[in-house]
């Protein structure tokens, strides 16, 4: 039996961020595989804290053998300020971006305790920003593994201090001290591919195709999932400015997760900040929007929505990482008349919504089903 350190640094258990779906399916498909898989993540400080609770659910599940939180130390004391001074002139001599090491304090150490006595076929460190634990690991035996999620360096063009070459170069050199680059899209696979060559390996996100189960009465027109980061406030912020006007009021819309924080009172809209199982959500819904104008990566939200065969009305940005950009159950605009447009003839056009639902239906399964990604998966960890 394998054994694979999986870090990963948030909780994979709250699946209705996109980030956490993907972490939550890799720890199941490392399961039909029948891998140990020992999980290391960081203490949580915000309400949604990641706890021994939350790790003994995975290990119920069988989806972790074991699991462990490193603190979040306090950033006082010599031995602090002494690591600090370190950081700092390392970056400086070695020419290095700070922002891509989100290693606290003491969190290293931790790390080199909880695995000195452990041996790992895999590791895999999710995220570039968490490089530096490579050097706290024995890796001697072992295959490292690094799963991107995003390309890091579009997160920073809008810093005061942003310079493209050195932010780029930093990210590639990170990259390339793994055996393998994981990459969840298909344009992020084109990019680091052009510098890493045959390491980087397409690793698409994976669920359950849930087509068959979109046959129970629709009791919701739009369903809308995001998270509140800057890029789904911004999306949120332009489509309820300038779509939503120009929608008929009858027609029942669900948003759903940390974005239904920031969006006003509607009579018509329904909000959940938090919804453990959106499958009875998407099941009963009509049509999925993804209004994103910014952020890059694969916007798992509408792999969900293709997995239950629900027609997506999104942006140009919502066929990011996407294989196909046509003919994938995707209506695509960056207008807004037209994006109220194909709601409303998603809507009230049987033949139309039929067919969109068909195609999201086909390209789910071709592109994102376990048949599929398993096997992408299972070449990449030989």
């Amino acid at each position: 039996m394998k054994k694979i350190l999986f870090f990963y640094p948030e909780n994979p258990l709250l699946k209705h961020q996109g980030n956490n779906a993907r972490a939550f399916c890799l720890l199941e498909y490392f399961k039909a595989q029948n891998y140990q898989v020992d999980l290391v993540s960081l203490e949580q400080p915000h309400k949604e804290n990641f706890t021994n609770a939350h790790l003994a659910t995975l290990k119920n599940k069988h989806l972790i053998t074991n699991g462990w939180l490193l603190k979040r130390s306090k950033r006082s004391g010599i031995k602090y300020s002494i690591f600090s001074l370190k950081q700092k002139i390392s970056n400086l001599f070695k020419n290095k971006v700070s922002a891509f090491n989100r290693i606290r304090f003491g969190q290293g150490e931790e790390l080199a305790s909880i695995t000195k006595d452990k041996t790992y076929d895999i590791i895999i460190i999710s995220y570039a920003y968490y490089h530096g634990f490579l050097k706290y690991l024995n890796t001697t035996n072992s295959k490292t593994i690094v799963d991107t999620h995003d390309f890091l360096t579009s997160q920073f063009q809008n810093h005061k201090q942003f310079n493209l070459g050195v932010y780029f170069n930093n990210e590639i050199q990170l990259l390339n001290d793994f055996d393998n680059v994981w990459a969840i899209s298909s344009e992020e696979h084109y990019l680091y591919s052009q510098f890493l060559g045959d390491k980087v390996k397409l690793a698409p996100h994976v669920l359950e195709d849930k087509s068959s189960d979109n046959t129970q009465e629709k009791s919701i027109d739009l369903i809308y999932v995001a998270s509140d980061n800057n890029h789904n406030v911004k999306a949120a912020d332009w489509f309820f400015n300038n779509v939503y006007p120009l929608l008929n009021k009858d027609i029942t819309i669900t948003v759903v997760g940390k974005i239904s924080q920031v969006i006003p009172d509607f009579t018509n809209v329904t909000k959940h900040t938090y919804v453990e199982d959106l499958s009875d959500l998407y099941q009963a819904s009509k049509v999925s929007i993804c209004p994103m104008i910014t952020g890059t990566g694969l916007k798992i939200k509408v792999v969900e929505a293709l997995s239950y065969a629900l027609p997506v009305v999104c942006n140009e940005r919502g066929l990011d990482g996407l294989l196909n950009k046509t003919n994938n159950g995707c209506m695509v605009t960056n207008s807004e008349t037209e994006f109220a447009r194909f709601i409303d003839q998603l809507l009230t056009d049987k033949k139309m919504y039929d067919k969109q639902s068909q195609l999201a239906a086909d390209f789910f399964k071709q592109s994102f089903s376990k048949q599929s990604v398993y096997t992408k998966l299972n070449a990449s960890l030989k």
